[in-house]
């Protein structure tokens, strides 16, 4: 039974429609489920991509939203690791923690799971949300710890570092550049310093974005759009980078990770692309490099809650607006418009 018969929500129309609207609440469906009063959620790229009409799987009047904390209010008869009261962060990446892939962690292609929420499944940009296998797609919120830095471990943070810097083979000494100072690009800088790289490169064409990225550890920055980054970095280095992190997700960003990969090296292709890139395999099949590409499969969030926990990496301070849920419209126009509203990860708080 549900909490209550109607809750306010982030509703997709088709491409270009969102509206702040007024839906039936969500029900267990499954003793596998629970139902979460949400208290935190953000706005993400890929909720961007779906109001471009770039994911024509997600249907009109789809709630939105795949990142968030908040607390259970109902519980299905099979769920056994959490009870109503608990605070949690829930996981971009439903998971049945059973089928071949969750054993593999491969949680993002779970057989009855995977990145549903907000996509093929009401998420997260809501009062409520239905969680299905909670037991495996819910972590519990450490006592004392911010929960607005959680929300980046939602599906940012674990991105960034499983698909960018573990993905790109990082070690110690390695050059590594980042191409996109968007909040993935951020979370790949913040990551990998856990594996001593001697250089970290940002490259992007926002200023105000390259002087947040010195503060969280890059090295050396790049604005792409005043100088040629290809040059200036096969200048400064013996023959490349060893690893390019592609963080945008368009063909000009991919070409410039191809261009600056060392023999050896490797790309790890974090961004979404809406449409192909050209592939210079003619040129880079003899120089025995490895490029990777990948979905998050959130398998690292155990251990990256415990380096917020302890500490280690602060992942609010990717946070430079806060809003309320009654704000969620202009949250998501203040996201949308970065680069003049010097936007990197918005918090949407229901209070």
């Amino acid at each position: 039974m549900a909490i209550s018969s109607k809750m306010k929500a982030l509703v997709y129309h088709g491409p270009g429609k969102k509206s702040w609207d007024t839906v039936p609440a969500p029900q267990i469906s499954q003793p596998t489920d629970a139902i979460v009063k949400i208290t935190k959620t953000t706005v993400c790229g890929t909720d961007l991509h779906i109001l471009k009409g770039d994911v024509p799987a997600v249907e009109d009047g789809r709630v939105l939203g795949h990142e968030g904390v908040g607390i259970i209010e109902e519980v299905g008869s099979a769920v056994s690791n959490f009870k109503k009261g608990d605070h949690v962060l829930i996981s971009c990446i439903t998971s049945c923690g059973k089928c071949e892939y969750c054993k593999q962690q491969m949680y993002s292609h779970c057989e009855d799971g995977g990145w549903i929420l907000g996509h093929m499944i009401d998420g997260t940009q809501a009062e409520y949300v239905r969680i299905p296998h909670a037991d495996n797609s819910l972590y519990p919120v450490p006592a004392g710890v911010d929960e607005e830095a959680l929300v980046m471990l939602s599906d940012i943070l674990p991105t960034g570092f499983e698909i960018g810097v573990l993905y790109g083979n990082v070690k110690p000494g390695d050059i590594v550049a980042i191409v996109g100072a968007g909040p993935v690009g951020m979370a790949a800088l913040l990551t990998a310093q856990f594996f001593s790289p001697s250089e970290l490169i940002m490259i992007d064409v926002d200023d105000s974005r390259l002087s947040l990225a010195k503060k969280f550890g890059a090295t050396k920055t790049i604005n792409s759009s005043q100088s040629d980054v290809v040059a200036t970095i096969l200048a400064q280095t013996k023959d490349g980078v060893d690893v390019a992190i592609e963080a945008v997700g368009i063909p000009e960003t991919f070409d410039v990770c191809q261009n600056i990969v060392r023999p050896g090296g490797h790309i790890a292709n974090v961004g979404v692309h809406g449409k192909s890139v050209d592939f210079q395999i003619q040129k880079l099949w003899i120089q025995n490099i490895t490029l990777t590409t990948g979905l998050v499969n959130t398998n690292t969030t155990p251990m990256l809650l415990k380096t917020v926990v302890s500490g280690k990496l602060a992942p609010e301070n990717l946070i430079t607006h806060r809003f309320t849920f009654d704000q969620f419209i202009q949250a998501y126009e203040v996201f949308a418009d970065a680069a003049t509203e010097k936007a990197m990860k918005v918090i949407i708080s229901n209070t």
